[in-house]
C-alpha cells in the first residue's frame, strides 16, 4: 500500500491524518474516523486493510484543534480510576465537537478525498466516538455519502434535543451497525430507539449485535479487542463497499 501522512485544511486550521491507497490511480473513497485513543498504529493497520481492497481511505485526527497528537498516554485501562480519569481528560476534545464543526470538518475531509482521486460519493466508518462523529457528517452532506458503517458505537441515541437518532431522516447513505454487547454506551433500548428512527426515516439499514463482544472490539490494542468480533466487522464492512460503492 502507498500510505503516507497528510494535512488538510479546514476552517478552523490544519488537520493531520493518514491516508493510505493502492495506487495512483483513482478509486471509491472511504472516510475513516477513529476512536476516542486518536491516530496510532492499530489504526493505520486497519485504513490499510481497507484500502488494499482498492479503496483510497483517509484517516483524519479529529482532535487537531488541540494538537497533532492531543489525546494522553493511555494508562492501564483495567484500573477503574485510571480509566476514568483518562476519558476524563480527553472529554474537552470530545465537547468541541460539535455538530457545526463537523459538517465543516467533513466538508474538508470529503474534499480532500476527491481531491486526491476519490470518485463518486464515498464511504464513512467510524468506531466508539467516531461512529456517532461519522453520522453527523453523512446527515450534513447526505448526497456525498453513499455508505455509512458504525462498529461498537455510542452516544447514538441520548435525551439531548440534538441527539443523533432525531437526525435520521437526512441520511441518505445505507447503514450498517455491529453493536457491542452489554455495550453502556448503547443499550438494547437506545438500539431499539435508534433503529425505530431509522425505519420511520426509511432508511436502508442494518443493525447486528455482535455478542460477547466489548465496546471497543476491534481495536487490537485494547483490553476490549475480540478478534472474532473484529473479523466479522472487516467482512460486513467489505460486503458494504462492495454494494454501495461503484
Amino acid at each position: 500500500m502507498n500510505s503516507s501522512s497528510v494535512d488538510i485544511t479546514t476552517p478552523d486550521g490544519v488537520a493531520n491524518a493518514y491516508l493510505s491507497r493502492p495506487d495512483d490511480d483513482p478509486h471509491p473513497g472511504v472516510l475513516f474516523i477513529m476512536d476516542a485513543y486518536g491516530l496510532r498504529p492499530t489504526i493505520d493497520e486497519m485504513v490499510d486493510r481497507i484500502a488494499s481492497d482498492d479503496y483510497i481511505v483517509l484517516a483524519p485526527n479529529v482532535f487537531y484543534r488541540a494538537g497533532r497528537s492531543p489525546v494522553p498516554p493511555v494508562p492501564d485501562m483495567s484500573d477503574p480510576e485510571q480509566r476514568a480519569g483518562f476519558f476524563q481528560s480527553l472529554r474537552p476534545l470530545m465537547d468541541e465537537l460539535t455538530a457545526e464543526r463537523l459538517a465543516a470538518d467533513g466538508a474538508a475531509y470529503l474534499d480532500y478525498l476527491a481531491r486526491t482521486g476519490a470518485q463518486g460519493p464515498v464511504a464513512i466508518t467510524g468506531y466508539c466516538m467516531g461512529a456517532r462523529l461519522a453520522w453527523r457528517i453523512a446527515a450534513a452532506h447526505p448526497d456525498r455519502v453513499a455508505a455509512l458503517a458504525g462498529f461498537h458505537a455510542g452516544g447514538l441515541v441520548t435525551d439531548a434535543p440534538d441527539s443523533p437518532h432525531l437526525s435520521a431522516g437526512n441520511i441518505k447513505a445505507e447503514l450498517y451497525f455491529g453493536f457491542a454487547d452489554q455495550d453502556r454506551s448503547m443499550t438494547p433500548e437506545q438500539i431499539s430507539t435508534l433503529e425505530q428512527a431509522l425505519s420511520e426515516a426509511g432508511a436502508r439499514y442494518s443493525a447486528d449485535v455482535y455478542a460477547g463482544a466489548q465496546h471497543g472490539y476491534t481495536m487490537a490494542d485494547t483490553p476490549a479487542y475480540n478478534e472474532a468480533a473484529r473479523e466479522r466487522h472487516f467482512r460486513e464492512l467489505r460486503a458494504l463497499l462492495a454494494r454501495t460503492l461503484s
